[in-house]
């Protein structure tokens, strides 16, 4: 019954920002953990980042770690992803999701149950 919804999604330069936002109705935001991923045209999903429910413990792929920051708004059921440095290689349609459970297990795609529709980003000249 939970619902996710991205956005923030758009055209970037090699090396500048973009921050994005997922929306999050229907569940207990609070209590989850809830991740990111991207998928590039002819790949498989690939975790990004994830943020804990409880201790707001934060977890990165070697790829993005330093460059990317996730954080959450309890108040507001909010998660975001700021992602600075910009490279071509992070042009992707990114995800938010929620595991079925409440606790972080890894980064694999399959633990996460709830999924959003994704928005794109695109890192070009």
């Amino acid at each position: 019954q939970g619902q996710i919804a991205e956005s923030g999604g758009g055209l970037v330069q090699p090396g500048g920002s973009l921050t994005l936002s997922c929306e999050t109705s229907g569940f207990r935001f609070d209590m989850y953990a809830m991740g990111w991923f991207r998928q590039a045209p002819g790949k498989e999903r690939e975790f990004v980042a994830a943020i804990t429910g409880l201790s707001d413990g934060t977890y990165y792929s070697a790829t993005v770690k330093g460059r990317f920051t996730i954080s959450k708004d309890n108040a507001r059921n909010i998660v975001y992803l700021e992602m600075n440095s910009l490279m071509p290689e992070d042009t992707a349609v990114y995800f938010c999701a929620a595991p079925s459970t409440y606790s972080y297990t890894g980064p694999s795609a399959v633990r996460y149950a709830y999924w959003g529709p994704g928005t794109q980003v695109t890192v070009s000249s």
